[in-house]
């Protein structure tokens, strides 16, 4: 668990990065405490945190997006830059779905202690 929450702090400090850049200090620090719900131990943080996850994922694409078009439309090189975006929305993915493992793991167990 501890390289699951090390990935998913990782892509926190990174998402952080790119709205702090982008000067909405407010998101940053949100971002950055997002992975402070770890000490939770409520059924609802992990999925919580899983969603965000795949936000942050989101917004990595969404950027990437962007970043193709206006590189295009400038005729400047641009498929260093998104590779580099898509491979940051890969890691940001990944450190969902590895949240996710760990709810299934826990669900099986939960249900073998029923038995």
């Amino acid at each position: 668990m501890r390289m699951r929450i090390s990935l998913y702090v990782f892509a926190a400090v990174l998402i952080a990065a790119h709205f702090l850049r982008a000067g909405n200090v407010l998101v940053a620090a949100l971002c950055l405490a997002a992975p402070l719900l770890f000490l939770l131990h409520r059924p609802w943080v992990l999925p919580l945190l899983q969603a965000l996850a795949y936000g942050a994922a989101a917004c990595w694409l969404w950027t990437a997006w962007e970043l193709v078009i206006v590189r295009r439309s400038a005729n400047q090189p641009w498929t260093l830059a998104a590779a580099i975006l898509l491979a940051v929305a890969a890691l940001s993915a990944l450190s969902g779905a590895l949240l996710a493992k760990n709810d299934a793991d826990q669900v099986a167990a939960s249900a073998r202690k029923r038995q």
